[in-house]
């Protein structure tokens, strides 16, 4: 049975104390210490794992002034912070056993747009990505690019100094940070920019704040008189990044100080970053991108330095194990394209080169290196196998998505090792990168490790990741080898480790790389700003009187957690395990289907990366308990009184479980992260899994019920439509049954039904027997449909006219007998029942699936419920058979029919989450058929309705439900006319109809309307 589940981390007594009075203060942010929320931020993108003590969520620099202030007094000195934006370090940058400043829920805005002179000022937590789409219209963007700007924050790049692709041209944030506020740790704020040298002689013109005047004065007169040793020492290199950067905070004249050049690239250990002024770089007017194939990896890697010679903007690489994980995943579709194979030969490697600026500039750029590549190829030179030119803007964005994909990719890599990040941002002389990666690779062929390669050559940066299980003590062990030969490696070629992505842990090697003297200034330098060491503390360095570094690459690992779960539950829940933590659930815009729950929230808990988190922390705890989960899953649940007792006592008793299902309960199931995701974590899937489980042991809410059961109550309900309608859909029912079972809005019956739309119909009177009868040469001429719960029973009229279509098209279409296709069931983790009825109408379909007829669906979620959690939960029991979804079908039938001329109709069609994830060529489908028959059909690109299933309909998840379709739904289908809006999921169409107050038609209903033409 399923226990209480008491994780043992409480807080330290300080902390209650700090926290407790935070409270009392004017403090105005946010301030959890669910062990949920600590937990999904004891992890980034890294695999370490530090849990904090709370989360603070300032909402202004106040918030956070207050904190420090208070902090200061004597009875806290022992507290610590960390500033925290997106999550996305990948060495453990920001986590903390302290306390975590995030300013990523509240601090996000754009504060001031300057387009004469070419400045912008933001708050810290501003998304890259969501600051560029403010300055696209005034033709500016911020241009220091990283894989992960949908969700990495300005903040973040900032204190790490962050850059990629493009840096010789757009350089590093640094090169673009203007002016800096910032927080000190006495709570003081301090503004920084760059200071004429003579001003430095008063303090009182450099700062009114007296800590700051300290700072500055102190850090001017160091960095001028170890000029020469820093000279020396520091790697000439793009990617100067150091941690604190004595070297820039001087021009190279001497005339000029800015201690924000310290401050970037510090990771929050001197000051927290409230606000920046970041020069900004005019958007070109021209881009084109060449994709050049090799046959070798290293091939392109040897052909770098000739791009770059070329004036290149950009030159990237990925080699083929990245690529080969790009064909398997979701994002290929959209550049295959652009990226065709080699005919006879295997492309090994890649280059993308792209040209941006004034339009002779770049045509006369493109034309050479079209040239040299011509011959090169034709003389069989550099193993260029082949290339590809594109100027089209979104063609080359879909590239970059592809590129930028490429960390989350290997995550996908099969089998327990996956490759990770530990040593993957080196940077080395351009010139040097081939050899040095040669010798990179002899050292992970050495240990016997897959790996994959991608990165930016042009800045001599590639980033290697080495497969590598933490579950596995020998392969955490390995770690550590590997990371002393990689940073030894890097010295060898004048280069550095942390090339791209910030020190985080790996401050221990910083001494090797700096000397005794100037590592000994760094000491110094932490020592002013943070004398007790309570910013960040243990990363890049320590104040000398606080002793040595108490982080480094042998730090607290996921893995010493994950590896105490017993492997046979780790390979039943793989989604749980393999979440590794990139975040790209945690995009920024609202166009985007993944994922509407955080985006609806704010609440990290509330996302797949959360979701995983916690779970996995769940069954860990089971197994302390020593309980086997997969037995669990198959146990009966306590009696009914028990899950009384148990439920009325669950306010009183804590466990665990609750915090776990108050995360999954807020997933709207629309399985966007299971296509989205680069690992293809399927939050539903083990929601389901939890749901079964946690309900052994508590009651579960009616309406859990009422969901459950109604694709078995439609048939009856259905027998008298009206009557059903009138009990359900007046007032007082309606408030009865939000009170009493908590959902609302529930739609109306079809009337008339769908028998009585179509009684007489040859479509009609299913009969098996005669259908085996039909001759094999005549059967293509049939097609069945296959009913679903919703459309058969509640939209009707739809299923009628999809019949009508099928007839139009000189076809014959055969209504299957409704079977439950038991989705409902599945996402309220009714497992047993989901598996009874999966079986059954498996049995059925599979039956029919021998007359050789295409069996068509036409809501998409249930079409593809068949093909997913069927399979899941059926395995080879499931079958063979498949059922198209209309759009599918329709591809084919169109070979065989003469094209319409177009008749001057334009339609738009609204995605259902399900499917445009799932199946992203989709949107090309439907597009290639109404132009079939003569219409122009566009798609647009938008998150979630809000509706997700029977989701919107809960009364407790009303007004999420609504943020939803206002953030993206409701201003687009404003601009649109309603006749020309087309949606094919019907629970879309049945949230427009509640919030816009018209129902949209579907696209099959449109094509009729063409056909009928």
């Amino acid at each position: 049975m399923l226990p209480l589940l008491s994780h043992q981390q409480t807080l330290e007594p300080v902390y209650v104390a700090f926290l407790d009075a935070l409270e009392q203060s004017e403090y105005s942010g946010d301030i959890d210490k669910r062990y949920s929320a600590r937990l999904v931020q004891a992890t980034d993108n890294s695999v370490y794992q530090f849990l904090p003590q709370a989360v603070l969520y300032p909402k202004n620099q106040q918030d956070i002034q207050i904190a420090l202030t208070l902090a200061a007094s004597d009875a806290f000195r022992s507290v610590t912070f960390s500033a925290r934006g997106g999550g996305t370090g990948t060495n453990g940058q920001s986590l903390t056993h302290g306390l975590i400043l995030d300013v990523s829920r509240y601090m996000n805005r754009v504060l001031e747009v300057n387009a004469e002179q070419g400045w912008v000022r933001v708050e810290a937590g501003v998304v890259k990505d969501a600051l560029n789409d403010v300055l696209r219209p005034h033709g500016f963007f911020f241009s220091p690019d990283l894989s992960t700007s949908n969700r990495a924050t300005i903040g973040g790049m900032i204190n790490t100094d962050a850059s990629g692709a493009g840096s010789l041209v757009y350089g590093k944030t640094s090169d673009h940070v203007l002016a800096l506020r910032s927080v000190l740790i006495d709570g003081s704020v301090l503004d920084t920019h760059p200071l004429d040298a003579g001003l430095l002689c008063n303090p009182d013109n450099v700062s009114d704040n007296p800590l700051g005047q300290k700072l500055i004065s102190a850090v001017a007169a160091v960095c001028r008189e170890k000029r020469t040793q820093i000279e020396n020492q520091f790697p000439k290199l793009n990617r100067f990044l150091t941690g604190y950067d004595l070297k820039h905070v001087w021009n190279d004249s001497l005339t000029q100080f800015d201690l924000s050049r310290i401050l970037t690239g510090s990771e929050g250990t001197l000051a927290v970053i409230t606000e920046a002024k970041l020069n900004l770089t005019p958007l070109p007017t021209e881009r084109a991108m060449v994709n050049i194939k090799y046959d070798s990896f290293q091939s392109a890697l040897r052909h770098a330095p000739s791009l770059v010679a070329a004036r290149a903007t950009v030159v990237e690489t990925v080699d083929s194990k990245v690529l080969n994980l790009a064909r398997e995943d979701i994002v290929w579709h959209s550049v295959s394209d652009l990226i065709q194979e080699v005919p006879g030969k295997v492309i090994d490697g890649l280059n993308m080169v792209e040209f941006a600026g004034d339009t002779v500039e770049v045509e006369q750029k493109l034309a050479s290196l079209e040239a040299v590549l011509t011959e090169q190829i034709s003389k069989g030179e550099c193993g260029v196998l082949g290339y590809q030119v594109t100027q089209d803007k979104p063609s080359i964005e879909k590239i970059y998505g592809m590129r930028k994909k490429a960390v989350g990719l290997l995550g996908a890599t099969k089998g327990r090792r996956k490759p990770i990040a530990f040593a993957e941002d080196t940077a080395v002389p351009p010139e040097k990168l081939a050899d040095y990666i040669m010798e990179f690779r002899a050292v992970l062929d050495g240990h016997n490790l897959q790996y994959g390669m991608f990165g930016h050559v042009d800045a001599g940066v590639l980033h290697v990741r080495p497969a590598l299980d933490m579950c596995d003590v020998e392969d955490e062990k390995l770690l550590r080898v590997i990371s002393d030969q990689v940073a030894a490696l890097t010295l060898k070629y004048g280069g550095l480790m942390w090339g791209e992505h910030g020190k985080g842990v790996r401050g221990e090697y910083g001494p090797a790389v700096f000397g005794d003297e100037l590592y000994g200034v760094l000491q110094d330098i932490k020592g002013l700003f943070d004398p007790d060491n309570r910013l960040n503390p243990g990363k890049l360095v320590a104040p000398k009187q606080t002793g040595a570094l108490y982080y480094d690459v042998d730090s607290v690992k996921r893995g010493k957690f994950d590896r105490q779960i017993p492997i046979e539950v780790r390979d039943a829940f793989p989604d749980v395990m393999n979440c590794n933590g990139n975040g790209l659930c945690f995009n920024y815009s609202s166009y985007s289907p993944m994922c509407p729950s955080f985006k609806v929230t704010g609440d990290r808990v509330q996302s797949p990366k959360g979701r995983a988190g916690l779970m996995r922390e769940w069954l860990r705890l089971l197994e302390a308990e020593g309980v086997d989960v997969n037995a669990l899953a198959k146990a009966k649940p306590f009696g009914i009184l028990q899950r009384i007792q148990n439920t009325i006592n669950a306010k009183r008793d804590y466990d665990y479980s609750h915090e776990v299902m108050e995360s999954l309960k807020g997933c709207l199931a629309c399985k966007a992260c299971s296509g989205q995701c680069p690992v293809k974590v399927d939050v539903p899937k083990f929601r389901a899994q939890f749901f079964n489980i946690y309900y052994q042991r508590y009651l579960r809410p009616a309406k859990d019920y009422l969901v459950a059961g109604i694709e078995d109550s439609l048939p009856l309900m259905a027998a008298a439509p009206r009557l059903t309608n009138f009990a359900a859909q007046n007032p007082l029912s309606q408030w009865v049954i939000k009170k009493a079972i908590g959902y609302v809005d529930a739609p109306a019956l079809s009337v008339p039904t769908l028998k009585q739309r179509l009684d007489g119909h040859a479509s009609r009177g299913y009969d098996l027997a005669a259908l085996q009868a039909i001759p094999e040469e005549a059967r293509s001429q049939f097609v069945l449909v296959v009913q679903d719960p919703f459309n058969s029973f509640y939209d009707s009229g739809l299923v009628l006219r999809f019949i009508q279509l099928i007839e139009k098209l000189g076809l014959k279409p055969v209504l299957l007998p409704y079977k439950p296709n038991g989705k409902p069931t599945h996402i309220k983790g009714f497992l047993d029942k989901f598996a009874k009825t999966a079986q059954s109408s498996a049995d059925f379909l599979n039956q029919v699936h021998k007359l050789g007829m295409p069996m068509v669906g036409i809501d998409p979620a249930l079409v593809l419920c068949y093909r997913d959690e069927y399979r899941e939960v059926l395995g080879a029991n499931r079958g063979t058979f498949e059922v198209k979804l209309a759009n599918e079908w329709l591809l084919n039938v169109i070979k065989d029919l003469p094209a319409k001329a177009p008749q001057n109709k334009q339609y738009t069609w609204f995605s259902h989450c399900t499917e445009s994830t799932a199946k992203p060529n989709t949107a090309n489908e439907w597009t290639k058929i109404f132009a079939h028959f003569g219409a122009k059909l566009s798609a647009v690109n938008l998150g979630c309705c809000g509706m997700a299933g029977t989701y919107g309909h809960e009364a407790e998840n009303l007004e999420r439900s609504k943020a939803l379709f206002e953030m993206s739904w409701q201003q687009t289908l404003a601009k649109i006319e309603q006749p020309q809006v087309l949606v094919s999921g019907y629970s879309c169409r049945s949230q427009v109809k509640r919030f816009a107050g018209y129902k949209p038609k579907h696209p099959l209903e449109a094509l009729l309307e063409l056909a009928n033409i």
